[in-house]
């Protein structure tokens, strides 16, 4: 199994994780939240500018589910999932190059930019996980996949520290302010991302349709194909209820890594320390992947996912009542122990799910359950909070997408294809 990881094209698939971990740490986790609430909404009540957030985390997150099916249907049909993948990367990577250009106090310019980054971030995500039946067996689904994720936390977390740095000591690299920083770190985000994409594109070899269509015939054939998959859903019960179990618990961790500095910093906590927790989640999570990867052919990708949502559940409740730096510190770890884990079991055990040929059309499907999810939960988290003048509550709000998550995935049962309990 260990000599799965050492084949080029794993190799390849896997540091695209490493690539756009770059995005998903340094910008939507770390810096954005920060810069959004104290540069671009400057001057903002906390509460509006988390309700703001909120709404703006969902846009870009909305655009890619509603396109998410139909671009992975026409990407089978076409065989273009690694062009896709290239095109959003650079879509995602210039765009959030230009956050560097958007002016303090320009909330909404801000916004438009960020959200079409986001566009870029999940879309590649779309054809990067459907190209795991491509590089790795099924057997191998659950380690890969972890290893995938576990680059991702090296990757990201690398750059971020490169970042904390430069906003800790500006002047050490020649920088006049932490600002400056900031602002600089975005560009990094988006050459990062670019420049290690490119073993992806030079090791990955998608299995392509005997006959490839052209675009305008594949959009058309990827219609057709979606309109047909939709009206015979009902022959995968498993692998829907997974989709709407997917929904509602993904939906929690996305709303978790999204809004957690923000959350923090609404606490009244330094931003120093709040940045600091995230690179002690990328390194925890490191280790913690790979061992979920383990986890998985042990005890089956399915119980592992349960573990993971009850940890996230009393997380949840736990950060209610966080008063002191030392609390959001600690729960960097337990979520460091997590995240990795539940993201890469959920895509490997639904790879094992997925009907021959259909890879890219029903990783669109499984995507936009996700990217809905990212809809729901930080709108949720930020309504909450606008009503209740609690950003407390905002957060305990989430609760019940783990319960749910929880619920719906009892109902998936066992199929032949997956070696599951």
């Amino acid at each position: 199994m260990k000599r799965a990881l050492l084949r080029r094209p794993v190799i390849g698939w896997a540091l695209y994780d490493w690539a756009n971990s770059a995005f998903a740490t340094t910008v939507m986790a770390g810096f954005f939240p920060v810069f959004f609430k104290q540069y671009w909404s400057v001057g903002t009540e906390a509460a509006v500018s988390t309700f703001r957030l909120g709404l703006l985390n969902g846009a870009g997150s909305l655009v890619v589910a509603l396109s998410a099916p139909l671009l992975g249907a026409m990407a089978d049909r076409g065989g273009v999932r690694l062009k896709l993948l290239a095109l959003f990367t650079l879509i995602g990577a210039a765009a959030t190059a230009g956050l560097y250009a958007v002016e303090q106090g320009d909330w909404i310019g801000a916004a438009i930019v960020y959200s079409l980054a986001g566009v870029g971030f999940w879309g590649g995500i779309i054809f990067n996980d459907s190209l795991l039946v491509d590089v790795a067996a099924p057997p191998e689904y659950d380690v890969v996949s972890a290893f995938g994720y576990a680059l991702g936390y090296v990757g990201g977390g690398l750059l971020l520290l490169l970042n904390v740095a430069m906003v800790t000591a500006p002047a050490s690299f020649g920088l006049a302010s932490a600002s400056d920083a900031v602002r600089l770190s975005f560009p990094m985000v988006g050459v990062w991302w670019a420049l290690f994409m490119i073993p992806c594109l030079l090791w990955v070899h998608e299995q392509r349709p005997a006959r490839p269509l052209p675009p305008g015939a594949a959009a058309q054939a990827g219609w057709r194909e979606l309109r047909s998959t939709v009206a015979e859903i009902r022959k995968y019960r498993p692998l829907v209820w997974f989709l709407l179990a997917y929904w509602l618990y993904i939906d929690g961790v996305n709303t978790v890594i999204k809004m957690a500095v923000d959350f923090g910093l609404s606490l009244g906590f330094p931003q120093q320390s709040l940045i600091a927790a995230l690179l002690i989640t990328q390194f925890v999570g490191f280790p913690a992947a790979l061992a979920f990867g383990w986890l998985g052919n042990r005890i089956g990708a399915r119980n592992g996912i349960f573990v993971a949502i009850v940890v996230y559940a009393v997380a949840t409740v736990a950060a209610y009542w966080m008063r002191e730096v030392a609390h959001f510190y600690a729960l960097a770890v337990v979520i460091g122990l997590v995240q990795g884990g539940i993201q890469s079991l959920s895509r490997s055990y639904y790879a094992m799910l997925v009907p021959e040929g259909k890879q890219g059309e029903f990783f669109g499907f499984y995507n936009m359950m996700g990217k809905f999810a990212a809809v729901l939960g930080p709108t949720m988290v930020g309504i909450t909070a606008l009503v209740t003048h609690n950003t407390r509550a905002g957060m305990l709000s989430i609760i019940v997408l783990f319960v749910g998550g929880a619920v719906l995935l009892a109902r998936v049962k066992p199929t032949p294809a997956a070696k599951q309990d």
